[in-house]
């Protein structure tokens, strides 16, 4: 029980490497609201956890859903110890020069702004408590990017940026910030990424990882709930790779 009595918010939780961490969680003993833009999803998950974790239906790309977010988190749970910036979308593959300018504008949505607008509204809040944990769910791509993924390569380098800035404005303050970054994993991005899933391709991607697997929700909820517990107290600004080896 390593989050026993710890409240978190989990962007994108409802499926993927988000449900992953909101499971870990809470089985650890935390008590999480699962956000999505899936809110079925959401409410789906929820039920099927039970009484220590909340549903709630938002577009974390605009502020005010965002603020209202986190102000029901905080009405509901009291608090938010944790906040986890999961949610994350990717384009096509693509020459750089092809994507679309609404792909790319959707990518930078996700992946970027949504980190500032969670910061924006959550950060105020742990600051007053002088005490929290940030961590963002970055990628591999961000560290050893691979060709025709430019715009999400870059929007997961600037992920990773964005903590070691953010670790090293919020330590002074009692928040600590990290990221993981996992490799590709059996989650409902995993066909875009590849472009189209077939056993070739597979064998292509799974060849780069030297483990030979893909990431599952597991490991990448195993990896959070180190990061966001006190065990890990002494560590702040770190972009954790969760990839088997990928980035070696």
């Amino acid at each position: 029980m390593r989050l026993k009595g710890k409240t978190a918010i989990v962007t994108g939780g409802a499926s993927g490497f988000g449900e992953g961490i909101v499971r870990k969680f809470v089985a650890e003993g935390a008590r999480v609201m699962i956000c999505d833009i899936n809110g079925d999803g959401a409410e789906t998950l929820a039920a099927e956890l039970g009484e220590n974790t909340l549903a709630h239906k938002a577009d974390i790309s605009i502020s005010h859903n965002v603020s209202s977010m986190v102000a029901k988190a905080i009405m509901e749970m009291g608090h938010v110890d944790i906040m986890v910036n999961n949610a994350g979308v990717t384009h096509h593959p693509g020459e750089l020069e092809n994507i679309a300018e609404k792909e790319f504008d959707r990518v930078m949505a996700i992946n970027v702004k949504s980190v500032f607008l969670t910061s924006k509204y959550v950060v105020p809040h742990m600051k007053g408590r002088k005490k929290g944990v940030v961590l963002n769910v970055a990628s591999t791509a961000g560290v050893s990017p691979r060709p025709n993924l430019s715009w999400y390569n870059a929007s997961k380098g600037w992920m990773i940026t964005a903590t070691k800035s953010m670790a090293i404005e919020l330590a002074p303050v009692g928040i600590r910030v990290n990221a993981i970054n996992p490799v590709a994993g059996e989650t409902p991005l995993l066909k875009t990424f590849m472009g189209a899933d077939t056993p070739e391709i597979r064998a292509r991607f799974l060849a780069t990882i030297p483990i030979g697997r893909f990431s599952q929700p597991e490991d990448m909820g195993n990896a959070a709930c180190f990061l966001c517990s006190d065990e890990a107290s002494m560590i702040t600004g770190v972009a954790l790779e969760v990839d088997g080896g990928r980035c070696i």
